[in-house]
């Protein structure tokens, strides 16, 4: 049985539905490019991390609950259109287990409180983080994910804001590796999410929303998805500096990444490259960022 649209009756929230809110693992996955921000930062600026572990726990707590305070505000904001997808149909905000209005105050709640521990850590910390906030609920989830194909590039300006977040709680005055890692950051969101839109492609359908497959077909989708990654590459190594291991890394990454996207047009299976897609875009942010804290070892 499925559950009833937006039934508040009985409400029966537990800790798990409230962490549910907070999509978990994008704040995880978030936390690793801030953390990566803070690391680099540190080493650039000669700045004495594990002298100063305030900045860095208040920083990544901060992040945590302006990320966290985001996905519960897009929770509240979607939950019309959520109870018409199968993968979003049983959200707590959707089957009434938390009501609407403790998702709205959760969410509001969760982004005050991050926003307030980055302003302690750096002011221009917590600006860059109401700033993704801003894009990532207003202009992301509220305007262009429901009116334009465009949406997945809007979403990337909010999503590549972390590294900058954990630079600018070092050093505010942003440096062009800060910048480096947001250009990375910001042109591997469109093909990682444009493969979770191929596989949810009858979902968005059913939503009404104007994901680029819905909207322009799996071939321009795969188009779009290879020009993206073969950006990619050249922007990865503009942070050269991290020496030779980086720089060989980060192509074969990159390579490995532009074959398997240029093998797309000649699967039969098109759903089967989008899994794959999307698996190695995961593996390819979390092997390059871990990569480049390996690389800058000296805090």
């Amino acid at each position: 049985m499925e559950p009833g649209p937006l039934s508040e009756a009985n409400p029966t929230g537990t800790w798990k539905d409230f962490l549910t809110l907070t999509k978990v693992g994008i704040v995880l996955n978030n936390l690793i490019t801030t953390f990566t921000g803070i690391w680099i930062a540190s080493v650039v600026t000669d700045f004495n991390l594990f002298a100063n572990l305030h900045v860095l726990i208040l920083a990544i707590l901060g992040t945590a609950f302006v990320v966290a305070g985001g996905t519960s505000l897009n929770n509240f904001i979607d939950r019309d259109i959520d109870q018409l997808m199968a993968r979003t149909n049983t959200r707590p905000s959707v089957t009434g287990k938390i009501p609407a209005n403790q998702v709205l105050w959760v969410g509001l709640s969760l982004s005050a409180l991050g926003t307030v521990l980055l302003y302690i850590t750096e002011p221009m910390a917590a600006l860059l983080g109401l700033l993704g906030l801003i894009i990532y609920v207003v202009l992301y989830t509220m305007w262009t994910k429901r009116t334009t194909s465009l949406n997945t590039v809007i979403g990337s300006f909010s999503g590549a804001m972390p590294p900058m977040i954990g630079w600018a709680a070092v050093d505010p005055n942003l440096h062009p590796i800060a910048w480096g890692m947001f250009l990375i950051m910001f042109l591997w969101q469109p093909p990682h999410f444009l493969a979770l839109a191929m596989k949810r492609v009858d979902d968005y359908r059913d939503a009404g929303i104007p994901m680029l497959p819905v909207v322009a077909g799996f071939e321009m989708t795969k188009r779009q998805m290879v020009i993206y990654i073969a950006a990619l590459i050249p922007v990865s190594l503009l942070l050269y500096s991290f020496g030779t291991v980086y720089i060989i890394a980060a192509s074969v990454l990159g390579a490995g990444w532009l074959a398997i996207g240029i093998a797309g047009f000649f699967m039969k299976d098109d759903l089967k490259w989008a899994r794959i897609m999307f698996v190695y875009s995961l593996n390819y942010l979390t092997i390059l960022f871990i990569l480049m804290i390996a690389v800058n070892v000296n805090p």
